[in-house]
């Protein structure tokens, strides 16, 4: 029965997957206009699926067994972990933070780790600075891909009346390498405890994983899609190939190497470099580089607690350390409580005045 619900999570953990980040790598193309909505879900589920299948095996490894032992993984710690990111997740949402899949993985199984002293730590240090290092590549990447774009050869080139017909199919390919790159990546945040705990098989949590985002995507992917679509019209299209096409490149090659990285910071790394190249040094004072620093650091250290008490309290029924990792808890969100009222009252909304 255990084994039973940790699938079901694990699954439904998946669904969620597919209908938040994977979605929303077709923002570009259905947002330029290019395609319609029905067709990027459809096109972005079987891409999304195919990465999965295709090239999710290392970093379902690297999950299930490269950041604590496999050993770590019984069947009721796998459920915890599941259970401790899908309710991260669940309390972001609830106070408006946003998480990436990857790091909540991450930290949910750190904190089984920690419980039971079984954390390769070298392994994780590696892991922690690909976080650092990806963002920051897909800036320098977007920033020197902008000022490419403004060349006089590339200016004249975009001119000629062949150009726009290419970089609409050029930017629906970009969108279904994004969404491949996410199938290959962040599957394994849902099913490598699984895999780790032995109730199944890599290529079975492979095909049931991906299955399960790609249904995410068909299911819940609609909201995603319309918003991450109207914040990104602005931007044009060739600029849109060089967002999708860095952050598809930089997963894809992380993923070979069985590394989780957060898609969305790349991404929104890449937007952000486009965005230093067109308006200088005043675009990095914007509070978005603020938020990526605060899912930085905030995504692992919510799942690790969660995942540790959780533990402690259920299968080592040690409450003293649940009593202490409560008033963490507690500090945490009250203390971003506080800066929200806080940002509140410094910068009102429009109605309020």
């Amino acid at each position: 029965m255990i084994a039973i619900l940790a699938v079901i999570i694990g699954l439904f953990f998946a669904v969620n997957i597919g209908g938040s980040g994977a979605a929303a790598s077709m923002g570009i193309a259905y947002g330029s206009g290019v395609i319609k909505k029905w067709l990027a879900l459809v096109f972005c589920s079987i891409a999304v699926f195919l990465g999965a299948w295709l090239g999710g095996g290392e970093v379902v490894k690297t999950i299930g067994s490269g950041i604590v032992p496999s050993a770590t993984f019984t069947v009721p710690i796998a459920l915890i972990v599941l259970a401790s990111a899908a309710l991260s997740l669940f309390l972001a949402n609830i106070f408006g933070i946003p998480l990436s899949t990857s790091e909540v993985a991450v930290g949910s199984i750190i904190g089984a780790g920690i419980v039971y002293q079984s954390v390769y730590v070298w392994n994780l240090l590696w892991i922690m600075s690909f976080w650092l290092i990806t963002p920051l590549a897909a800036f320098l990447i977007a920033v020197l891909a902008s000022y490419l774009l403004k060349s006089t050869i590339l200016k004249r080139i975009m001119k000629v009346p062949k150009a726009i017909p290419i970089l609409t199919i050029l930017v629906v390919f970009m969108g279904l390498f994004e969404a491949f790159s996410a199938g290959m990546n962040n599957v394994a945040n849902a099913v490598g405890p699984l895999v780790g705990a032995g109730i199944l098989s890599t290529e079975s949590g492979i095909f049931w994983g991906g299955l399960s985002v790609a249904l995410g995507v068909i299911l819940l992917g609609q909201r995603v899609l319309e918003t991450n679509g109207k914040k990104i019209t602005d931007l044009k299209l060739e600029e849109g190939c060089v967002i999708s096409g860095t952050g598809a490149s930089i997963v894809t090659i992380a993923s070979f190497f069985g590394i989780p990285v957060p898609l969305t910071q790349i991404t929104t790394s890449s937007i952000i470099g486009i965005g230093f190249a067109n308006q200088g040094k005043a675009v990095l004072k914007k509070e978005i580089v603020v938020q990526l620093l605060t899912v930085w650091i905030v995504s692992p250290v919510l799942s690790m607690v969660l995942s540790y008490t959780l533990i402690q309290l259920l299968i080592e029924q040690n409450f003293y350390s649940v009593i202490v990792m409560a008033g963490v808890l507690i500090s945490v969100f009250g203390v971003l409580s506080l800066m929200k009222r806080k940002k509140a009252v410094i910068h009102p909304s429009p109605l309020k005045e």
